[in-house]
């Protein structure tokens, strides 16, 4: 009788108390997933980073790499472009600084240099113009209420509710900058698989890392849509996917690829129409590299391809986040943190600080704070004196989880407020708010711009 068990990895899965179902290797116990690492070298895929492989055995894998095929594939499309939207320009030097190397260059600053530090970012803080202070903006438009009464019929809808709370503002925050129509409550019963799309809002949709493209999905139900275009680097399961198929005569697209790499104008579904671009959560360099994706740079380099450009930009909503993982090769303007008195390395740590606004359990004290347009640390100006002889380490450890948050949500205010001043330089009607109260995500900066005057303003309406 053939022992099932002995054809079959011997790792013992903890959570599941039974034996990987996979096939062992050849002269070995465990299969290619739990076999022990040898004391060789592992370096990451350079065709999908997700993946890792030994370095002497590079050379074979990439012959063999499941991600090849699709590399090979995507190389060839005309909207391809590798690094197109990495960044540039100021500083030569553009290697990725990961955040293990940012925690160590702050906590090996010395205690007056870190003081210094925190001093600075509350100065700048301090000193940002009315044009660039983030205002409470959570708006629930009469629109989304079709959303419920779908939800209610088909219950395979997909639903979370703090997720739908925050799309529903992006999407309310977008009417009341004119870049939606405004719905009455006789609109609000419109059911989006029959709807007449010969005069929807959008003519076509951008979603810059959709996911699963559930805020497409919202837009599509409540307002219309002609066309959209999902971008995503990762494969997901397309649960929004097959709902927005059902929709009549809507045009759906999914390129799987990075932000980095895309030239939006090359794309032949978007030739001649204007689009609205949107995302959710974008994480860190996600944002930028969408914002040069949008909108082309006024150069000699790139001013054939902005003449060929038929595509165009009507506004956008982005949903900020994760500005620890913001690195200065890719951040969209590096003259305004230059022009602030600050460093690349300040850049860098004013990252990492960001994450303290998201660390610390998040109760009434730092809402009340952070609803403050005048964050402030209570001062500690003699921390420098008083700790001299100690490191970071310690005056860290000496400050509350509220000091601490502020610190982090001012960090986030600098960052974001240099990306809104770059939309204002290229004409763009711009601002930056908090779309949703913190209790439902801290992680709550939507940057938010149109192209001229709002379309479904009724004082500046464009005819």
């Amino acid at each position: 009788m053939v022992d099932l068990k002995s054809e079959r990895c011997q790792f013992r899965l903890p959570k599941k108390n039974r034996l990987c179902a996979n096939a062992p290797l050849p002269n070995s116990s465990f299969c290619g997933n739990h076999t022990q690492r040898s004391n060789h070298q592992w370096i990451q895929c350079p065709l999908d980073p997700s993946h890792s492989v030994l370095q002497h055995n590079l050379e074979n894998h990439l012959t063999r790499c499941p991600s090849l095929k699709q590399a090979q594939s995507l190389s060839l499309q005309p909207y391809y472009q590798k690094g197109i939207n990495a960044g540039g320009g100021i500083d030569e030097d553009h290697t990725a600084t990961a955040s293990h190397m940012k925690r160590r260059a702050i906590y090996n600053k010395t205690v007056p240099e870190f003081c210094d530090l925190i001093r600075k970012i509350k100065s700048i803080h301090a000193s940002l113009s009315d044009n660039t202070r983030i205002q409470d903006s959570f708006k629930i438009p009469q629109a989304c209420a079709v959303w419920s009464t779908r939800r209610q019929i088909d219950r395979k809808l997909p639903f979370q509710g703090k997720h739908v709370l925050q799309q529903a503002s992006i999407l309310g925050n977008l009417e009341e900058f004119g870049l939606l129509r405004k719905s009455g409550v006789e609109d609000a019963v419109i059911d989006a698989t029959t709807l007449d799309r010969s005069d929807v809002d959008v003519p076509a949709v951008v979603e810059f890392g959709a996911g699963r493209g559930y805020l497409t999905q919202l837009l599509a139900d409540c307002y219309g849509i002609k066309k959209v275009l999902l971008v995503e680097r990762k494969s997901y399961k397309l649960k929004a996917d097959r709902s927005l198929r059902q929709i009549e005569n809507l045009m759906l697209e999914r390129l799987r690829i990075d932000i980095e790499d895309l030239n939006l104008n090359a794309v032949e579904s978007l030739q001649g129409v204007p689009y609205l671009a949107i995302g959710k959560h974008l994480c860190g360099p996600a944002t930028d590299m969408t914002l040069k994706c949008c909108i082309l740079e006024q150069s000699a380099q790139n001013h054939a391809d902005q003449l060929k450009a038929s595509c165009f930009l009507r506004g956008l909503a982005i949903a900020t986040c994760c500005h620890h993982l913001c690195q200065w090769k890719h951040y969209i303007n590096k003259n305004y943190i230059l022009n602030l008195g600050l460093t690349k390395e300040d850049f860098h740590a004013m990252t990492w600080l960001t994450s303290w606004a998201v660390d610390a359990d998040h109760g009434s004290d730092i809402f009340v704070i952070d609803s403050s347009p005048n964050l402030c640390l209570n001062e500690k100006e003699e921390i420098g004196a008083e700790l001299s002889q100690s490191g970071v380490g310690d005056v860290v450890r000496n400050m509350s989880a509220v000091e601490r948050a502020v610190v982090g949500f001012m960090c986030k205010d600098i960052i974001d407020a240099g990306r809104l001043m770059w939309l204002k330089e290229r004409g763009l009607h711009s601002q930056v708010v908090k779309y949703v109260p913190p209790g439902i995500s801290p992680e709550n900066h939507l940057l938010i711009a149109r192209q001229g005057n709002g379309l479904y303003d009724d004082s500046v309406a464009v005819k």
